[in-house]
C-alpha cells in the first residue's frame, strides 16, 4: 500500500521508497529518506488537506511533515491495522 492511499488515522510502517513516476527524481527520494522515511518506521496519516487532497499531514517517527500527493505515492508502507482503501 502507498502512504498516499493511507485512511486518516492509520497506522502503518515504512516499507520503502521508491519513484512513483518519471517526475520523482532521486534527490526527491534522498530527501524523504533524510526527513525519516526510511524501511521500518513508523508513520501515521493525521489528515488530508481540502476536498481529501494535498497537502498531507503525516507523523513519521515524532515528527509532523506535510507531503504532496506525489511524494507520498513513493512511499510504500505496510499498515498496522485494518486499513480501509
Amino acid at each position: 500500500m502507498l502512504l498516499s492511499q493511507l485512511p486518516k488515522g492509520s497506522h502503518a510502517l515504512v516499507e520503502r521508497v521508491v519513484s512513483g513516476s518519471a517526475e520523482v527524481g532521486a534527490a526527491t527520494l534522498r530527501r524523504l529518506g533524510e526527513l525519516g522515511f526510511i524501511a521500518g518506521e513508523p508513520v501515521r496519516m493525521l489528515r488530508r488537506g481540502p476536498g481529501g487532497r494535498e497537502p498531507l499531514a503525516v507523523q513519521v517517527g515524532e515528527t509532523l511533515f506535510a507531503l504532496r500527493l506525489l511524494e507520498a505515492q513513493c512511499i510504500e508502507v505496510q499498515c498496522l491495522e485494518a486499513c480501509a482503501v
